[in-house]
């Protein structure tokens, strides 16, 4: 772990690999540096993780409270990484904040992969397209999370929902996933994980993507990945069998060789 200065902050990162860059842009909580596929990733390029202002070891946001902030904080990440065909993958509402990201074409976004994304409204005004986060019983939502909860990821990397606080956490995790969750609040709560104009400027991305859905998710249902896909211009959508809403984290192996094989394709002319 080292840091790295993003606008006003010096976040928390972490770093793995070598050659071209691979920022990750993370869900719920920071990438964990045990999750096995942070390794599978960095034999493809250096994998850039950085811990969003007020998650993980980084300064809280303070003035900072939209999604917005968070996509100008990337942006100066993106600015700072070298090379201009950088790779970026965004998880859960880190998929919201890469999708914003890539809808304003900054010059360095040479690819996204999108992993089960929040951050658009599909159904109509009384339909749940997202579970809520934060008004469902934690019980429910690790039921609903993970393709088989009994069998769920190690908790000290797989922290995301309240339910899984353990006799494997630490103090210091424990608190950290607090603080996680309230900063979560800050930037998600209301409207919940979603931008209601995010959908109708989808189209403006005009770099590769691939969209990736754990096939039980629960959280946000594979119909609202395929729709979320279909809103992007050429964009593939791939489902890992056996694997809920951290597909990285239940089939890490595949779910690094579907980024593999998009990270090695030849990139086709884009408008």
């Amino acid at each position: 772990m080292t840091t790295m200065r993003a606008g006003p902050f010096d976040l928390e990162v972490l770093r793995r690999g070598s050659g071209r860059p691979i920022l990750v842009i993370h869900g719920t909580n920071p990438v964990h540096p045990k999750a096995p596929f942070v390794d599978l990733l960095a034999a493809h390029g250096e994998v850039v993780a950085p811990s969003h202002p007020g998650f993980g070891g980084s300064p809280g946001p303070g003035d900072f409270d939209t999604p917005y902030d968070l996509v100008n904080v990337y942006q100066s990440i993106l600015e700072a990484l070298p090379g201009d065909d950088i790779t970026v993958i965004g998880l859960s509402f880190g998929g919201w904040i890469a999708a914003e990201l890539a809808v304003t074409r900054p010059a360095k976004l040479g690819r996204l992969i999108l992993v089960d994304p929040v951050g658009i409204k599909i159904g109509g005004r009384e339909d749940r397209d997202i579970v809520h986060f934060f008004n469902t019983d934690p019980a429910e939502l690790n039921r609903r999370a993970w393709h088989d909860p009994s069998r769920r990821p190690e908790a000290i990397y797989a922290l995301g929902w309240q339910s899984t606080i353990s006799e494997a956490m630490t103090d210091q995790d424990m608190v950290a996933l607090a603080r996680n969750w309230d900063s979560l609040c800050l930037f998600g709560w209301r409207p919940h994980m979603y931008n209601p104009q995010l959908k109708q400027w989808l189209h403006r991305i005009a770099v590769p993507v691939r969209v990736i859905w754990g096939e039980s998710d629960r959280i946000v249902t594979p119909d609202y990945g395929r729709a979320y896909a279909g809103l992007i211009p050429g964009a593939t959508f791939d489902t890992i069998p056996a694997a809920g809403h951290h597909p990285e984290l239940e089939q890490p192996e595949a779910f690094a060789a579907l980024v593999a094989g998009f990270l090695d394709a030849k990139k086709e002319p884009r408008r």
